[in-house]
């Protein structure tokens, strides 16, 4: 079914929402928020902003809302967001996005074509197009914007900044990140046949074609839902996809990294032509970011599934295990290792070392948690912690690695190199792979558009 809203792009914003969007809220006016994916993340955001006026709640689930839905039991319910944009685009200041990352893109645009603040769960969207088109829109709109890397408010990040700052560890060369949770729900490989072969009716209260939206016509299946759907190329963008922006922000932050100039992919029990539907078992991607300003260049490798974090000599002699989930930051006078959602954990390894530096003097300010921080910004009318063009270019950077393992070669049942991609970011394009390229903007199925 079409509404007015089908096309995502500007639309006539009324002189309300034009007051919100120029920060009229004052903070002892509650915003008024709708919500976009109310279960999961969602639900747990939605716990953040209760103090606020929830007055719409869209799903196209009503099984995974359900506990959403009883929690705010006055507000409006949807499951096409493009209907709850028509019925209620006057009513609303503040849009959050809380669903599969192929579906951030359109529910976004339809906000912001609206003059609607957005706070979108990360990644920001599902291709590096989507996100170049998203950033560039909310800047044109001037909408105050939250990507849901929820580390980037805490006190450690701010810790490791000024640590770095103040040449904890001097001249930074290499990070070492990744993660080692989830593995059974980042590699689906296994279940391919089943995906193939069986048949599912789609439960009750669950609306299949929304939850597509732009992705390719499929049958439902319940190996998507609820969680593992992050598995799945068409719909996530596997484990990098969901941690980078967590355990690679420290060092993004505090390292001024911008965008990278080449990556390569190694990928362990993968063949891109056989399993492009999936994620690879291990990935392990290497980033060359030039250098910038006062520091040098810098390497940062990528590590989940089957590859695992290095461990250092720092620790080994002191007998602990290396970070699963996080970072070994290396500078030439030395090293930090940290956990993830904002450098958790932060430390100079070994102890010794942290216990002589002390702590550095204090140049960040601090804020009181991610989703306040959002909504303290909307009422001011200022830039959020992690604004689209923050938090999109992290984005970014983990989608540039799926490309990168699509671009592997090899036998399945080993060990696969890659082709060392070549990314010019201000074209948006690859200048060595042609292939590549056509990863980078994919097509909606008929229907959907940005």
């Amino acid at each position: 079914m079409k509404s007015s809203a089908a096309a995502f792009g500007f639309q006539f914003v009324g002189s309300h929402v034009l007051r919100a969007a120029k920060g009229a809220n004052t903070p002892n006016n509650k915003i008024r928020i709708a919500a976009i994916g109310c279960g999961g993340r969602g639900g747990a955001n939605l716990g953040a902003m209760a103090g606020e006026d929830i007055v719409a709640l869209c799903d196209v689930d009503d099984r995974r809302a359900a506990h959403s839905f009883k929690k705010f039991p006055k507000a409006k319910r949807f499951k096409d967001f493009r209907r709850m944009y028509d019925a209620m685009g006057d009513q609303i200041d503040a849009v959050l996005v809380a669903t599969p990352d192929h579906t951030h893109a359109v529910q976004i645009m339809g906000a912001i074509g609206r003059g609607k603040h957005v706070y979108s769960e990360k990644p920001l969207a599902h291709s590096v197009a989507e996100v170049r088109t998203l950033t560039k829109a909310a800047k044109e709109k001037g909408v105050i914007t939250q990507v849901g890397n929820q580390g980037h408010s805490s006190e450690h990040i701010r810790l490791f900044c000024e640590m770095i700052w103040a040449g904890a560890i001097g001249n930074v060369s290499e990070v070492h990140c990744g993660c080692d949770a989830f593995k059974n729900v980042y590699c689906q490989i296994d279940k391919q046949k089943a995906l193939e072969t069986e048949e599912h009716e789609v439960p009750e209260g669950l609306d299949w074609d929304l939850w597509l939206g732009p992705a390719a016509d499929r049958a439902y299946n319940p190996a998507y839902l609820p969680f593992n759907w992050r598995g799945f190329s068409a719909f996530g963008s596997g484990c990098i996809g969901d941690w980078i922006c967590h355990v690679l922000d420290p060092s993004f932050w505090a390292l001024d990294l911008g965008m990278p100039t080449a990556i390569t992919a190694d990928t362990k029990g993968y063949d891109p032509k056989k399993h492009s539907d999936f994620y690879p078992k291990g990935t392990k991607i290497t980033y060359e970011f030039p250098a910038k300003g006062e520091r040098g260049p810098v390497k940062m490798v990528w590590y989940d599934g089957d590859y695992s974090i290095p461990q250092p000599d720092e620790l080994a002699a002191e007998k602990r295990k290396v970070v699963g989930t996080g970072a070994v930051v290396i500078g030439d006078e030395g090293k930090i290792m940290h956990g993830s959602h904002g450098a958790g954990g932060c430390r100079i390894i070994p102890e010794a070392k942290m216990r002589e530096f002390g702590r550095p003097d204090k140049k960040i300010p601090r804020v009181n948690g991610h989703q306040k921080d959002w909504l303290d910004s909307v009422r001011a009318n200022k830039e959020a912690g992690s604004p689209f063009e923050y938090g999109g270019a992290l984005s970014e950077i983990g989608l540039l690695g799926m490309i990168a393992i699509q671009r592997t070669w090899g036998s399945a049942d080993s060990a696969r190199t890659g082709l060392r991609l070549e990314w010019d970011a201000e074209k948006m394009k690859f200048t060595n792979d042609d292939e590549a390229n056509k990863l980078v903007n994919p097509a909606y199925r008929t229907g959907w558009k940005l």
